[in-house]
């Protein structure tokens, strides 16, 4: 007799015993409920309110917001200062066309069944940056030049984490596997680059890569200063990255180090075929988290005048006629930081669950 192909029956949702199980199971998380939808219901009502029924969505003055609400002409009056920075007007077709392929290589990433995503992807990952290495700054193939003291807001955040990440992570890669390695010399200038980097904060970094980097090279030699901050972002990161991949490195059983050597593979195939997939996988979160971390500390820029989007809003609010209006401008901040740091972390998650080999105990 042919075995049967049906599946379970689905269990049905009961609400109320949904609710005794999860909500009211106990005294005290009966009375952790009541205390959360109080809050709930005395906070979420009049940010609601805030946010959208008593908000001013139109007008072009300061003076055309009235009521409690929030300001969002100050938002959509500046929106596109907030977003090129002082990119030229009639050349923010560039960054526009750039937004376009980062969407087309990065959104069907969420889409499991998408045709072609993998390839999309690696275009992400290889041709999009020498497109926009040619294209937002121009000065080829008979586009206009626009110096980077001019490039800001969004575009400018995007690009400090996007170079950051792409080049942080080999480079993290080679300093975890430098580290482990049996040279002597090898490993111990790995670990001194490690620690050093570590030991420092960002904003000296980012000090040092601005003001004392230039007194040490040749005369007649100098880097703008968003290249220099790329660098010096690129390279304290990688000490964080290298770690990050270390841990995944020594979770990794020594038979799988054994049987590779078994199986008469060098170094690299080992380290390529057999070690490294299986390291990164087990650190996807914290190579993610270290992602988002990037991301959020492209706003220390600013003390070296680079205007991301944090730093646009700041120089706005200064403005007399719009001081009244900041929160306005930190809580658009706020949601164009999550929405990409809610990406990465979403991503990251369908990609642990994808990998899973189920050997969780």
């Amino acid at each position: 007799m042919a075995e049967s192909t049906m599946k379970p029956p689905k269990k049905a949702f009961h609400p109320i015993a949904w609710m005794r199980e999860h909500l009211f199971s106990t005294w005290y998380n009966s009375l952790l409920t009541v205390l959360v939808g109080y809050l709930l219901v005395t906070s979420v009502g009049p940010l609601v309110s805030w946010v959208f029924l008593d908000a001013n969505f139109r007008g072009s003055e300061p003076s055309d917001c009235t009521g409690a609400g929030a300001c969002w002409l100050f938002v959509s009056q500046r929106l596109n200062f907030f977003i090129y920075g002082f990119y030229p007007d009639e050349l923010q077709w560039r960054v526009d066309v750039m937004f376009i392929l980062l969407a087309v290589a990065f959104v069907p990433q969420f889409i499991e069944r998408f045709p072609g995503r993998k390839w999309l992807g690696l275009f992400g990952i290889t041709g999009l940056p020498v497109i926009g290495y040619f294209l937002i700054p121009g000065g080829l193939f008979g586009l206009e030049t626009v110096e980077s003291t001019k490039w800001g807001g969004l575009m400018l955040t995007l690009i400090l984490a996007y170079i950051g990440i792409l080049a942080s992570l080999p480079i993290g890669i080679l300093l975890a596997l430098g580290r482990r390695s049996d040279m002597p010399i090898i490993r111990g200038l790995c670990v001194v680059f490690i620690e050093v980097w570590r030991a420092v904060p960002l904003i000296t970094v980012l000090f040092m890569a601005s003001v004392m980097l230039p007194l040490f090279l040749p005369e007649g030699m100098n880097f703008e200063k968003l290249l220099r901050a790329l660098i010096g972002i690129t390279l304290w990161q990688s000490a964080y990255m290298a770690e990050v991949i270390r841990g995944g490195l020594q979770a990794i059983p020594r038979g799988q180090y054994e049987a590779a050597d078994a199986l008469g593979l060098g170094y690299w195939k080992k380290m390529g075929l057999i070690i490294l997939p299986q390291a990164l996988k087990l650190v996807i979160p914290g190579i993610v988290n270290t992602f988002i971390a990037l991301f959020k500390d492209t706003t220390l820029v600013l003390i070296i005048g680079l205007f991301d989007v944090l730093g646009t809003v700041q120089s706005t609010v200064t403005d007399p006629a719009w001081q009244n209006v900041a929160v306005e401008g930190y809580v658009f901040v706020a949601f164009c930081f999550w929405v990409f740091c809610f990406g990465i972390s979403r991503y990251s998650q369908n990609l642990e669950r994808k990998l899973d080999t189920g050997h969780k105990t």
